[in-house]
């Protein structure tokens, strides 16, 4: 049975969905919000539970933003606003993800624009943000939040890598400053100085760490800080599958 909070996707909606790509690009780009975006991205995704069928990348994010772990992605919530007033046929599910995709795109990342599949419903209530992944974690912890969305241990490795953006900041993880040499340029540096071990200046969460240290995550840390454009191929295919956790 279908959603009845799915839009229709004609081509009017495929236009305006290019509108929007446009207008999220020209936001990113003059604010420099590209990490935030690509957490908001995530974030709304990260609650689905491939058991239950619940959560997902939903726009339900906007109202759990008093949760925690979604600590200052109103910042990238509110930068949305006036793209879905713009077009408000266009669902918050589809913006936010479009976001995450033009964040990784014009910080030099992947283009995966051409595979982005339009159409997400928008959930009517909140989801629960407990699920969503603490940097203090362990291996165990990384497989418990992300093999409940029904993603893999590569997944886990390449969707980590989307920390070579921006900074981690005290009063949202604990941690304060910024991953990588160059936070708003998307490339393989972030397995490149997890490989390297502590760097002064560069910030490594437990669940960064534990990328080197877990044998099997290991190995895919390894291929990805050789070799960027294996990195990038693969990245665009996990990226791709978070955006669309139960949504067909």
């Amino acid at each position: 049975m279908a959603n009845q909070n799915a839009p229709k996707v004609d081509a009017d909606y495929l236009k305006q969905i290019e509108a929007v790509h446009k207008e999220l690009r020209s936001i990113i780009t003059s604010q420099n919000c590209a990490p935030i975006m690509l957490r908001l991205a995530f974030h709304d995704a990260g609650t689905f539970d491939a058991k239950a069928k619940t959560g997902g990348p939903n726009g339900t994010i906007r109202m759990e933003l008093s949760a925690p772990p979604n600590n200052g992605i109103k910042v990238a919530v509110d930068l949305c606003e006036p793209v879905k007033a713009k077009h408000p046929k266009v669902t918050y599910a589809d913006i936010y993800q479009l976001a995450g995709i033009v964040a990784v795109l014009v910080t030099g990342g992947p283009d995966m624009l051409l595979k982005f599949k339009p159409g997400r419903p928008d959930g009517t209530q909140k989801d629960s943000t407990a699920g969503l992944p603490n940097p203090n974690g362990d291996a165990q912890h990384l497989r418990d939040v992300f093999h409940r969305m029904g993603l893999s241990d590569r997944d886990i490795v390449l969707l980590s890598g989307a920390h070579t953006l921006g900074k981690a900041h005290q009063e949202r993880s604990g941690f304060e400053g910024p991953f990588t040499r160059e936070p708003l340029k998307f490339d393989n540096s972030y397995f490149v100085e997890l490989m390297k071990g502590e760097t002064p200046g560069l910030v490594k969460f437990p669940t960064d760490k534990v990328l080197t240290q877990d044998p099997v995550f290991r190995k895919h840390v390894q291929i990805y800080a050789q070799d960027k454009k294996t990195f990038f191929s693969h990245y665009a295919e996990s990226h791709k599958k978070m955006s669309e956790l139960g949504f067909h």
